[in-house]
């Protein structure tokens, strides 16, 4: 059995919910287009990169657009989702996170992000927590999407961690892939039913310890 050194977090769905502000954008966009998204619609572009996302949408529509079109549209989306992002506050914090993330530390465990977000500093400075992190991977310095391995592969570089003693906390199926991909264990942020791949699973981090790291 692996000794855990170090834990690796997503961001979105496990530290903090910036869904919600995904999802306004991404609808905004879409009646600007003349037509409008499901709040079901847009579970499907949870972890799923910005263009893929703006391809999904499109074709949801059924509206045709250039590349340079996209670009401009993907560009304003994003706009948009940075102006709500700038108002967060400490109270968007997820249950437990902050916590849990102390625990980490005071028990001598490494820590990193690694999330596909371009803006996850800018998230994690709004509500204080940038602190915690040992090494922020994020959208800015990886391309592959999840679960290609790549964001938590990198976090365990920079952490100085083999793969094999780091454990991902994440909430979206792909991601829990990409943690198995990268040779780490992985703790589902969320449904047991959904998240089946998952080492162990818990509805949030209010409800993790580090001793339960113990038994990955």
């Amino acid at each position: 059995m692996a000794i855990i050194k170090a834990c690796i977090f997503d961001l979105d769905g496990v530290i903090v919910d910036t869904a919600v502000y995904h999802y306004k954008a991404w609808k905004r966009l879409a009646n600007e287009l003349g037509f409008d998204i499901t709040e079901e619609q847009n579970e499907n572009l949870k972890g799923v990169s910005r263009m893929h996302s703006l391809d999904l949408i499109l074709q949801w529509g059924g509206v045709t657009k250039t590349e340079a079109d996209k670009e401009e549209l993907a560009t304003r989306k994003n706009t948009w989702y940075v102006e709500m992002i700038n108002k967060m506050t400490p109270d968007e914090i997820l249950p437990g996170a902050k916590e849990f993330l102390q625990a980490c530390i005071d028990a001598g465990l490494k820590t990193a992000l690694g999330s596909a977000s371009k803006n996850s500093e800018t998230i994690l400075n709004k509500v204080g927590i940038a602190h915690f992190f040992n090494a922020i991977i994020d959208g800015n310095k990886v391309s592959k999407p999840k679960p290609d391995p790549e964001v938590f592969l990198k976090g365990a570089e920079e952490l100085g961690i083999p793969p094999e003693d780091c454990v991902v906390f994440e909430d979206a199926i792909a991601g829990v892939e990409a943690a198995h991909n990268g040779g780490m264990k992985a703790v589902g942020i969320g449904s047991p039913q959904v998240l089946t791949q998952a080492d162990l699973v818990v509805s949030g981090l209010d409800k993790m310890t580090v001793e339960k790291l113990a038994t990955l």
